[in-house]
């Protein structure tokens, strides 16, 4: 009866502060100091625009003289959404680096620093350069893409080949949608929450469906949203929309010369701006069933892999299939 009594207390005990360990909120600071990526991480140390920064990045090392893959990740995510990527292509040989710029992730958050697509491609540049990788291929998701492009511009004679995996940017949000400077994007920032996050992600990523894994990719965010630098995080993401909107690299894809693949979830409908659309604009934002084949065609040396049913994280929603994508655009 005495150890019944002992085991009881004991479950009862356990229940208890499992209850209490989800109930208390995730809370994470700037740079994600307690949160864990799968991948080990290292820090870049260098200056840009008199600021000192710190760059946090994840490399595995290739193996037989294999070429070394960039990683760019996008908005609303950081380095931590590619590890199921980095193993596969590290498995395959493939050097793998990836890096949280500088505003995301693990990574520095300066308040006032000048955010462009060029400076970010060119921080990276540097930590390119720091570990003497040569020739890498290029893969940006999202946000990311605009990034890959940018970079792929500013070091066309040093990138062998882009790949970009449902990049935003494959139109001229301008050309359609209202500007809306950073105290706009700072006060829907500051407005978030993890509900609304998830909902956000639920109907636009995923098409209505969610589980674990989708929900543990949001979990930084409701961290910084509820911990000790939300403001100073919610400022430096109000000031990162703003080169999206005003650095289009539409515009240039022509100029791309290595060549480009284009890993295209066509269910998906990302649009940034479209609840502020111009008046009298009868266009639809984000039809990417559309966007892929328009952008493959203004680039000399391109292919289109489109997987139908997919939205904006193929990646992350379908891996076998993003697998088999990822390898044709690899031996192009």
């Amino acid at each position: 009866m005495f150890l019944r009594i002992l085991l009881v207390s004991a479950l009862v005990l356990c229940s208890s502060a499992n209850l209490i360990a989800k109930e208390q909120p995730l809370s994470f600071d700037a740079e994600l100091s307690n949160y864990q990526y799968d991948l080990p991480v290292q820090f870049f140390n260098f200056s840009s625009q008199n600021t000192p920064l710190k760059m946090a990045y994840s490399y595995l090392k290739p193996s037989n003289n294999m070429p070394t893959v960039i990683l760019m990740h996008g908005k609303n995510f950081n380095g931590h959404y590619w590890t199921n990527t980095a193993n596969y292509l590290n498995s395959k040989g493939y050097g793998v680096l990836i890096p949280d710029q500088i505003g995301f992730g693990k990574s520095s958050k300066p308040a006032d620093y000048q955010f462009s697509f060029a400076v970010l491609a060119n921080n990276t540049h540097q930590l390119v350069s720091s570990l003497n990788i040569e020739n890498p291929i290029v893969l940006g998701h999202s946000m990311g893409g605009m990034l890959a492009s940018r970079y792929s511009l500013m070091f066309s004679s040093q990138v062998s080949k882009l790949i970009l995996l449902n990049p935003i940017g494959l139109e001229n949000y301008l050309n359609y949608v209202q500007y809306k400077d950073t105290d706009f994007f700072y006060k829907n920032e500051l407005a978030k929450t993890p509900d609304k996050v998830i909902a956000y992600q639920k109907k636009n990523y995923y098409d209505g469906k969610w589980n674990d894994t989708y929900e543990q990719l949001t979990h930084f965010i409701s961290g910084q949203i509820q911990g000790p630098d939300h403001k100073q995080v919610a400022w430096v993401n109000a000031k990162t929309y703003d080169m999206i909107f005003t650095q289009p690299v539409i515009t240039e894809f022509a100029q791309l010369s290595m060549p480009v693949s284009l890993i295209i979830g066509t269910r998906d409908r990302t649009g940034p701006g479209r609840n502020w659309k111009k008046a009298n604009i009868d266009y639809e934002l984000g039809r990417y069933d559309k966007l892929g084949k328009a952008a493959a065609s203004m680039i000399s040396k391109s292919q289109l892999i489109e997987l139908d049913d997919i939205g904006h994280l193929p990646h992350i929603e379908d891996f076998d299939r993003f697998k088999g994508a990822l390898d044709k655009a690899l031996s192009f």
